[in-house]
């Protein structure tokens, strides 16, 4: 059901406002129920304000790159209550029609005055040329961009970036350098099957190709205000924004201990351990540790969660964690099990909207 509501919703929008397809991607199949899923979501999360503006807020910006406007808004509500209206026949009213007129009434408000705040102090998007494509594995690519204005974001945070071989199809990638003072950001790019994005930087860029960048986003980022430990898991090319957090600890210059699990399937996966070791050379108060759960290595064997639980306590430590989806979800069910405080785990999204709040 929830389907055909969604596909009905895009079929109307496109044909009572054929304007608004072109702030769409050709093919829709990754990109056709985001924005339906993302409305129904913040009204389900209607109730708490505090969180439901912040992600909205960061949505509103986060449109802008689309060349989203205000007076787009009102035609995606019609659509939308439409859609709802002949898919929710059972519960589906006029007390039910009035409750979602103004739930999203405050949606579509929240997000136009976001966008407007930050249309006085950033751009809708970046544009960067590839200056450096470094190939790591036959499917893991470096790759180093210089936007074409300063680019303010902090270490662990991430963006989204469109190629010019899939225009409006948009990618969340993790810078792996804290901010650097020639202004270059690098990326770690995983090909995957049916990879459009990650297929296209891996085995297509080259320097001179220029990409876009939507702003930057993300809570993962590290509390200068404490002394708290580090605690960081980085699952394949989850390793990058860890390797830019250890950074961000380093440029600070306070001595903090900073614990370093780098997991990945193969030893061959740990594409970027040398560079890890170097840093741990480099600083005492670090401590990498690779970990393979598949297959012969010269480090630890087994799961990147069920090692991180051998060591330890680690009840003065901030934990943080970048991976596939599971990893995370396993490494967090971990941490909150051997007694890190759920407020004190920060992590990347997990497929759910509401997710990327730490915990």
């Amino acid at each position: 059901m929830a389907d055909k509501a969604t596909s009905y919703f895009y079929a109307l929008l496109f044909l009572r406002h054929p304007d608004l397809r072109a702030l769409f991607p050709v093919a829709m199949d990754a990109q056709r129920d985001r924005l339906f899923k993302a409305l129904l979501t913040a009204a389900r999360h209607a109730e708490d304000t505090a969180a439901l503006t912040a992600y909205l807020s960061r949505l509103g910006r986060g449109h802008r790159k689309y060349g989203t406007l205000p007076e787009h808004y009102p035609a995606v509500g019609e659509c939308l209550i439409a859609a709802l209206s002949r898919y929710a026949r059972d519960t589906w009213n006029e007390a039910a029609e009035a409750a979602w007129v103004r739930t999203y009434t405050t949606i579509s408000q929240i997000m136009i005055d976001a966008a407007a705040e930050d249309e006085e102090r950033s751009p809708a998007w970046w544009q960067a040329e590839i200056v450096r494509h470094e190939l790591r594995t036959p499917d893991v690519a470096v790759v180093t961009v210089r936007p074409d204005q300063p680019y303010p974001f902090l270490a662990g945070q991430y963006t989204t970036l469109e190629t010019p071989w899939w225009p409006r199809v948009w990618r969340h990638y993790s810078f792996s350098a804290a901010p650097r003072a020639d202004g270059l950001l690098s990326f770690h790019v995983k090909a995957v099957p049916a990879g459009w994005v990650s297929g296209a930087l891996v085995h297509r860029a080259r320097p001179g190709d220029v990409l876009r960048l939507g702003p930057p986003a993300g809570s993962m980022i590290v509390d200068h205000s404490t002394d708290n430990g580090l605690l960081c898991l980085g699952g394949g090319t989850g390793i990058a924004p860890i390797k830019a957090l250890v950074e961000d600890v380093a440029e600070h210059g306070r001595c903090r201990p900073v614990e370093v699990f780098y997991g990945a399937r193969h030893a061959g996966d740990l594409y970027d351990i040398d560079t890890m070791l170097q840093l741990q050379r480099a600083h005492n108060w670090l401590s990498v540790r690779p970990v393979v759960s598949d297959g012969p290595t010269r480090g630890l064997s087994g799961e990147l969660p069920a090692i991180v639980r051998q060591y330890g306590p680690w009840p003065a430590y901030d934990a943080y964690l970048s991976g596939p989806p599971g990893m995370i979800r396993s490494g967090v069910d971990t941490l909150v099990g051997i007694g890190i405080p759920s407020h004190r785990i920060r992590h990347d999204e997990i497929g759910g909207l509401m997710a990327a709040a730490p915990r």
